[in-house]
C-alpha cells in the first residue's frame, strides 16, 4: 500500500470514481461521509469493482468536534481530497444558509483538523462556477472570478479565497484547487454513476431519466442564446477522466513538485457541445428518441462555458482521453442498470 489518503464526501458522484482510482494505484483510502446525498452501498460497489473495501468513517463535518476526533484517528494521512458539500443549484436559491453552513463550515473544520494533525496536503473540488459570466473563451484559470448567481457557486467562491488565505499564512500547507467543467458519465462497469434525489438539476440525469421514462420530457431551458443554436453552450467531462485528474494532482502534491501553496487547474475537454447537441447525441448513441420541450431560460444560465486545458496538460501532465459517446454510453449504461436494479 502507498500512502493513506482521506476522501470525504467519498460516496458521492465524482468521490466515489476517485476513490476507485485511488484504490487501483495502491493507495489506502478513508472515507469520511455523512450519508446525507449518498448510500451506504456505494461502498459495496466500490468493493466489488476494485476488490478492496475502503475504511469508512460516517461523520458531520459541520461538527468541529467530530471532524477533530476522525482526524486525529488518521493522523497518518498524507492528503484529503475534499468532496464533501452541497451541489444543487436549485436548491441552494431556496435555501442558502444550509449551503452557506454545510459547505463553508465543513471547510473550515477540515483544514482546522489538517493544521493540527499536520496533514499538509489538500485537494479541494472547485467549480467553473467561480468564472461568473466569462467574457472570453476558452476560460483560462487566470480568468477573473465573479460572484455566481448561486449560493452553491458563491460557496466555491468563498471556499477558494479562504484557501488562498489560509495558504499563504501557512508556509507547509499545499493545496491543489480543481475547477470542474461538468461532469456527466458512469464507471465503466455501470455500478456507480449520479443519482440525484428529485428532479436532476444537470442535463444529462434528465436526459437519462426522460429517456427511461421517469420523467415525462426533457426541459430546455431558452432558444435564445448567442450560440449556434440558440441553447447553452457546456464542457462536457467524463467522471472517470475527472477522477484521474485527482489521482495526477495528489501525485504533483506528494511529490512535492508544485511551484506554489495554492495551484488552480481547470478540468474540463476544451470543447464545447449545445443541449441540443447533447440531445442528438444522446439519440444516435442509444436509439432512443427523447420528448423534449423549449421553455423559457432558467435564472443563472450563461450562454456560454467551455475551459482552456493547456495548464492541466503542460502542468499536470493530464488531459480527457474519453469523448462524448463515451460519456453518453456509460451514463445511459448506469441508467438502465439502476433502474432494473429498482424494479
Amino acid at each position: 500500500m502507498k500512502d493513506k489518503i482521506i476522501v470525504t464526501g467519498g460516496c458521492g458522484y465524482i468521490g466515489s470514481h476517485t476513490v476507485i482510482t485511488l484504490i487501483h494505484h495502491n493507495y489506502e483510502v478513508v472515507i469520511i461521509d455523512d450519508l446525507s446525498n449518498s448510500s451506504p452501498q456505494i461502498l459495496d460497489r466500490i468493493e466489488s469493482i476494485s476488490g478492496v473495501r475502503p475504511h469508512f468513517e460516517q461523520v458531520d463535518l459541520k461538527s468541529f468536534e467530530a471532524t477533530q476526533a476522525v482526524f486525529k484517528t488518521h493522523k497518518d494521512a498524507k492528503a484529503v481530497i475534499h468532496f464533501a458539500a452541497h451541489k444543487a443549484v436549485a436548491e441552494s436559491i431556496q435555501n442558502p444558509l444550509m449551503y452557506y453552513q454545510n459547505n463553508l463550515f465543513s471547510l473550515l473544520n477540515v483544514l482546522k483538523a489538517q493544521q493540527e494533525n499536520s496533514i499538509n496536503h489538500l485537494i479541494f473540488s472547485s467549480s467553473a462556477t467561480v468564472y461568473g459570466n466569462p467574457s472570453k473563451m476558452p476560460i483560462t484559470e487566470d480568468a477573473p472570478t465573479q460572484r455566481s448567481s448561486s449560493p452553491y457557486g458563491n460557496t466555491k467562491k468563498i471556499a477558494e479565497e479562504i484557501l488562498e488565505d489560509f495558504t499563504n499564512s501557512q508556509s507547509e500547507i499545499s493545496v491543489i484547487s480543481l475547477r470542474y467543467f461538468n461532469p456527466i458519465g458512469a464507471h465503466a462497469s455501470g455500478q456507480i454513476g449520479e443519482f440525484p434525489s428529485g428532479i436532476p438539476n444537470n442535463l444529462m440525469p434528465y436526459i437519462t431519466q426522460t429517456a427511461a421514462g421517469i420523467r415525462e420530457k426533457l426541459m430546455v431551458f431558452g432558444n435564445d442564446y448567442p450560440t449556434k443554436d440558440g441553447t447553452p453552450i457546456r464542457d462536457y467531462i467524463h467522471v472517470v477522466d475527472l477522477a484521474e485528474a485527482h489521482l495526477k494532482a495528489l501525485e504533483r502534491l506528494l511529490d512535492a513538485s508544485a511551484t506554489s501553496s495554492l495551484e488552480v487547474f481547470n478540468l474540463g475537454t476544451g470543447n464545447g457541445f449545445s443541449v441540443l447537441e447533447m440531445i442528438k447525441a444522446f439519440e444516435a448513441v442509444s436509439g432512443r428518441p427523447l420528448n423534449y420541450e423549449i421553455t423559457d431560460r432558467r435564472p443563472g444560465d450563461v450562454p456560454e462555458m467551455f475551459a482552456s486545458t493547456t495548464l492541466a496538460k503542460n502542468v499536470l501532465k493530464w488531459e480527457a482521453s474519453r469523448n462524448l459517446k463515451d460519456m453518453i454510453q456509460s451514463s445511459w449504461t448506469w441508467e438502465q442498470n439502476l433502474r432494473s436494479e429498482l424494479k
